[in-house]
């Protein structure tokens, strides 16, 4: 199939999973054209099966805020019609549905026909979009999709509880490709994160308030406390500059390396001997799967979809959102002895393999065929 797909080509979780969805599906032979304003930062590779198609947003002094929507729906009327693209798979409700919406009635006054598929992936329905300024928007923009997926059973919960919402929502967990996690470091590698006799704690996100940056300094100081141990914050965000002033505080600057935004995260992730994912709300918790196909146990909060992920007591431990102390004691619970360690390591990998790409590609194309079938 010729499948249009729609993200954001951002660090962040989702335009990750859209990204790594599209490169599967052309392996195994649909032809993929991305639409968005940048090349998506994991798609490493175009080819005669994965093309990318910048959106351009004039400057006009009569916009106080450039149009994006309006851009995005133009160029996704224009790509269908020159590349004869099948379906739409866009990923967000806002603005991506809204303006794959618009697409698809221009293209309508054209005689062309072609269903849209709208994934949810969390701040699109539990942030933005609850918001009272744009919740009609995102409403009608989920309604008005062909097909609606979630990558959790808890965010369907919560949009279900948030909106109107008239659709079926199909839960299609997010993905690992296993395959592309067999590689193997230098122990030298590792020794220019940490010294041979300490243990490697690892932190990825976009360092936003929800991501409870102070609750991952404060588990990573009980921890030290305990046996040497070193932290990497990898990321960009608001809280960057609040949780460095804190280490300072804490006296452990010395042992938090604040890394920014890195293409090198499975290497970092391959030396790590855990992984804190305290968060106020994840709607599935991508991070953490990457750490633990990394062979990486994960402390993390029980909230939204990250217990579907991390098995409680098998590839890590779950806890209430803020309460570091139990966090810690998990923590250390996991890391003071060797052969503890060892065995959670391998079972956090075992619990990730569930969620391989080879797994899900097909739920996908299934959806696919049944949207094209009924559009057409």
């Amino acid at each position: 199939m010729r499948i249009g797909i729609v993200c954001y080509p951002t660090f962040g979780g989702s335009g990750v999973v859209a990204t790594e969805l599209g490169m599967a599906l052309a392996n195994k032979g649909h032809e993929i054209h991305f639409i968005t304003y940048r090349q998506p930062v994991r798609l490493a590779l175009l080819s005669g099966k994965i093309h990318f198609h910048e959106v351009n947003v004039p400057e006009y002094p009569l916009f106080h805020y450039q149009p994006y929507e309006l851009a995005l729906s133009s160029k996704l009327v224009d790509m269908v019609k020159l590349h004869e693209i099948e379906v739409l798979h866009v990923h967000y409700a806002i603005p991506h549905a809204y303006a794959g919406y618009m697409a698809k009635k221009m293209l309508k006054t054209q005689g062309i026909s072609i269903p849209m598929v709208t994934t949810l992936h969390g701040t699109d329905i539990t942030l933005v979009g609850n918001h009272p300024f744009y919740k009609p928007a995102v409403t009608f923009s989920i309604n008005k999709s062909d097909v609606v997926t979630s990558v959790s059973e808890s965010l369907k919960e919560d949009t279900l509880r948030l909106f109107d919402i008239k659709k079926k929502i199909h839960v299609i967990p997010n993905f690992i490709d296993a395959s592309k996690y067999d590689r193997t470091y230098t122990d030298c590698q590792r020794g220019m994160m940490a010294n041979e006799n300490e243990r490697i704690i690892t932190h990825v996100s976009n360092f936003r308030k929800v991501k409870r940056i102070p609750d991952v300094i404060k588990i990573f100081n009980g921890i030290q406390k305990e046996m040497p141990a070193k932290l990497i914050m990898v990321g960009e965000g608001p809280e960057r500059e609040a949780a460095e002033n804190l280490c300072d505080s804490l006296g452990i600057g010395e042992k938090v390396v604040f890394l920014g935004n890195s293409n090198e995260v499975d290497k970092i992730l391959s030396f790590s001997d855990l992984f804190l994912l305290p968060s106020t709300i994840e709607s599935f918790g991508l991070a953490a799967l990457e750490a633990m196909i990394n062979g990486v146990p994960v402390i993390s909060s029980n909230s939204g979809g990250i217990p579907e992920v991390n098995k409680n007591g098998y590839s890590g431990f779950l806890s209430d959102v803020g309460n570091v102390e139990e966090m810690t004691e998990n923590a250390i619970k996991i890391l003071k002895d060797k052969t503890i360690l060892d065995q959670y390591k391998k079972q956090a990998k075992e619990q990730a393999i569930k969620f391989d790409i080879n797994n899900i590609v097909p739920i996908y194309e299934e959806i696919y065929e049944k949207a094209y079938a009924k559009a057409y």
